[in-house]
C-alpha cells in the first residue's frame, strides 16, 4: 500500500478486532456490487450529460442545519444555536435545484446528522434524478442510523478526520472515529470517502499518512486536502507538511485531484490559472436558501435558489472570479476542471 516498509504507527487507535470477530473491513456482497454498480452507471451519465451542455449545475452543497455538535477551530462553517431548515423547505429547495438540472446534490453543514428529517431529504435529491452526497463528521453514526442512510439512497458519504488523537484545533480524531468506521464497513450500502488534512494549524502532519492507509485498509477510498484559511485561499505547506502530502497521494493514486494539478500548485504555494465556474457548475446553497460562490465566498451572487434561473447559470459560467487564483476550495476545483477545455 505504500513506498515505505513498514506500517504507520496506529498504537493509539484499537484498529485491531477483538479476539473472536471478524474484520470489520467492506464486504463487497453481491448486493453491494449490484449497488456500487448502479451508482456508477449514473455518475458517468452525469458526467456525459455535463461534457454535451454547459447551461446546468453538476454539483450543488446544500446545508439542511447550520449547527454543529463539535467546533473545529478551522473551521468557519458552523454554529451552536440554529434551528434545522423545516423539511417542507428543503424539498422546495431541493425541488429547485432539480429544476435547474443539477446532477449531484451532496448534503453540508453545519452537522447534517444533527437534522431530524436528513432520510427525507435524502429521498428529496433522489427523487429529482441527482446523485445524494453527505459530509459529516461521523460521531452521531450507529449501525441502525447507518442502516436508514442505506434505505433513504444516499450514494456517497465523506468524513474528514483531522488527526489520530483529539487535541484543541479538532476533535475529528480517528482514536474517536475508527469505530464509526468499523460500523459503516460492516452497514454501509453507499461509497465511503475518508479525508485527511494538513496544513492549518494540524500539530502532526504524519497523522494523515496512518488515517489515510485505515481508511484504505477498511475498504473506503481516501483523499487529503490542504486546510484553507479564512476565506477559503492559499495557505502553502511547510516542507514537513509536503513530504506527508505526497506520501498519502502515492497510497490514493486513483484519486481525482491526480488527474488535475490544482492541488499540487497549492502545495508548492503557487496561484492557479483556471476559470471558476461556481455559481454556474457548483452551486453553494444556505440554509437561508441563498446561492452563493462557495462557502467562502457567502453572498455572491446572493440570489435565492427559488429565482435562480438557466440564465443565470449561463451567466456565471463566463463570470471570472477574482478569488480563484488563491483558491483552495477542492470541490469548486473538481467541479470546474470538467469544463478546463473549452476556450470560455
Amino acid at each position: 500500500m505504500s513506498l515505505e516498509t513498514q506500517p504507520a504507527t496506529t498504537s493509539s487507535v484499537d484498529a485491531k478486532p477483538s479476539p473472536g470477530t471478524a474484520p470489520a473491513r467492506r464486504r463487497m456482497t453481491a448486493r453491494r456490487r449490484l449497488i456500487a454498480a448502479d451508482r456508477k452507471l449514473r455518475e458517468l451519465g452525469s458526467i456525459a450529460s455535463a461534457l454535451a451542455s454547459t447551461s446546468h449545475p453538476y454539483m450543488a452543497h446544500i446545508v439542511p442545519m447550520r449547527r454543529c455538535n463539535l467546533a473545529c477551530t478551522y473551521c468557519n462553517e458552523f454554529d451552536d444555536v440554529s434551528d434545522p431548515v423545516p423539511i417542507d423547505e428543503m424539498r422546495r429547495r431541493i425541488a429547485h435545484l432539480g429544476r435547474l438540472g443539477t446532477s449531484v446534490i451532496t448534503i453540508s453543514g453545519g452537522e447534517p446528522l444533527l437534522h431530524p428529517d436528513l432520510d427525507e431529504v435524502i429521498k428529496a435529491i433522489r427523487k429529482t434524478g441527482a446523485i445524494a452526497g453527505m459530509i459529516t463528521n461521523g460521531y452521531l453514526l450507529m449501525p441502525e442510523r447507518i442502516e436508514r442512510l442505506n434505505k433513504a439512497g444516499l450514494d456517497h458519504m465523506q468524513i474528514s478526520i483531522d488527526n489520530v488523537m483529539p487535541d484543541d484545533v479538532s476533535k475529528k480524531s480517528l482514536k474517536v472515529l475508527d469505530a464509526k468506521l468499523r460500523m459503516l464497513a460492516e452497514h454501509a450500502d453507499f461509497h465511503v470517502n475518508i479525508n485527511s488534512v494538513v496544513g492549518g494549524g494540524i500539530s502532526n502532519p504524519e497523522d494523515a499518512l496512518t488515517i489515510s492507509r485505515r481508511a484504505l485498509a477498511l475498504g473506503f477510498s481516501s483523499t487529503i486536502g490542504i486546510i484553507h484559511d479564512g476565506s477559503g485561499q492559499l495557505k502553502p505547506l511547510g516542507e514537513k507538511e509536503r513530504g506527508i502530502w505526497d506520501k498519502v497521494r502515492k497510497l490514493t493514486r486513483r484519486s481525482y485531484s491526480r488527474f488535475n494539478q490544482f492541488q499540487e500548485a497549492i502545495a508548492n504555494g503557487q496561484p492557479n490559472d483556471w476559470r471558476c465556474r461556481a455559481g454556474s457548475r457548483y452551486l453553494y446553497l444556505d440554509e437561508n436558501g441563498i446561492v452563493s460562490y462557495c462557502s467562502q465566498q457567502r453572498g455572491y451572487p446572493g440570489i435565492p435558489v427559488a429565482d435562480y434561473t438557466t440564465e443565470i447559470v449561463k451567466r456565471e459560467f463566463l463570470t471570472e472570479k477574482s478569488c480563484a487564483p488563491n483558491c483552495t476550495i477542492s470541490c469548486v476545483h473538481q467541479v470546474s476542471y470538467i469544463d478546463h477545455w473549452r476556450a470560455n
